[in-house]
């Protein structure tokens, strides 16, 4: 697996991933850090901040896992991590991020875990402050344009692009064997039979743990591969084959039906 490396704006101090990267020792209202490119998929590990984040993705997407979901952030959207949250981050290749942290209180974030909409100019000022020293003066320049930037995002629109998963042992093995191979279309029946539980029992507890049905949430999944995949440049023919469906039109239909545009108008829309 690839470390990534971070360099701190002017400071040039190079850390190996976002979690040695102490954003608690600056007083200042938010911080940030951009991640170059890099040639394959890479992971930081469970970590926590007092400082609430925002993951935003310029190019590519990135996968965050909290405690009892996985949220994905598309080109031009962010995850947002209140602070205090343990997660864990899994970037695409050739993906382009920012992490933005925000200090408590300094803006109206939700309290809890979203995907939220960014627009072009909160894009540009996150970049921007992804280029300054982290310790700027509070009257500087920089603190003004962080003033605009915290406005701004908390209008920012939510979107529900996040598969809901669970510590349960049950749940947790379907969605460990999906991931691994998207095309396994064993039934929630065949699951069952696997988990020594019956058919009833298995859809009480997916519906309880994740508040969607089998069939809804073996949907959302492959709706969040599938995002993944197509950020990264892979076309819709490749994709459709690999969550195994039998034509690409039943995958387009999936698609526009969760996210109301095929995945080419989907990715047009965000660029």
């Amino acid at each position: 697996m690839t470390i990534d490396t971070y360099i701190m704006p002017n400071t040039k101090k190079t850390v190996s991933s976002p979690a040695e990267f102490d954003s608690d020792m600056f007083a200042q209202a938010a911080v940030a850090l951009q991640l170059a490119p890099v040639s394959n998929d890479s992971e930081v590990h469970q970590h926590e901040h007092r400082k609430g984040q925002l993951i935003l993705s310029v190019h590519g997407a990135v996968s965050c896992e909290v405690p009892n979901a996985i949220w994905l952030v598309p080109p031009q959207h962010a995850v947002w991590i209140p602070g205090g949250t343990p997660h864990s981050c899994r970037v695409t290749q050739n993906a382009r991020t920012c992490f933005l942290f925000i200090e408590p209180n300094a803006s109206e974030m939700p309290e809890d875990c979203c995907t939220v909409a960014i627009t072009p100019l909160v894009r540009e000022l996150v970049l921007h402050l992804a280029e300054q020293e982290p310790s700027y003066p509070s009257e500087s320049k920089t603190a003004r344009l962080v003033a605009v930037l915290l406005e701004q995002l908390s209008d920012a629109p939510i979107k529900e692009l996040h598969l809901p998963i669970s510590d349960h042992p049950k749940i947790r093995y379907i969605a460990d064997t999906l991931f691994a191979d998207p095309s396994n279309r064993t039934t929630q029946r065949q699951w069952a039979e696997q988990l020594a539980t019956s058919e009833r029992s298995l859809a009480r507890l997916v519906k309880s743990d994740t508040g969607l049905s089998f069939g809804r949430w073996r949907q959302q999944l492959h709706l969040m591969i599938a995002l993944s995949k197509l950020a990264e440049g892979q076309s819709v023919q490749n994709v459709a084959g690999i969550l195994g469906y039998d034509s690409v039109n039943a995958f387009i239909t999936m698609f526009k039906k969760s996210l109301g545009k095929s995945p080419t108008q989907y990715f047009s829309s965000l660029r």
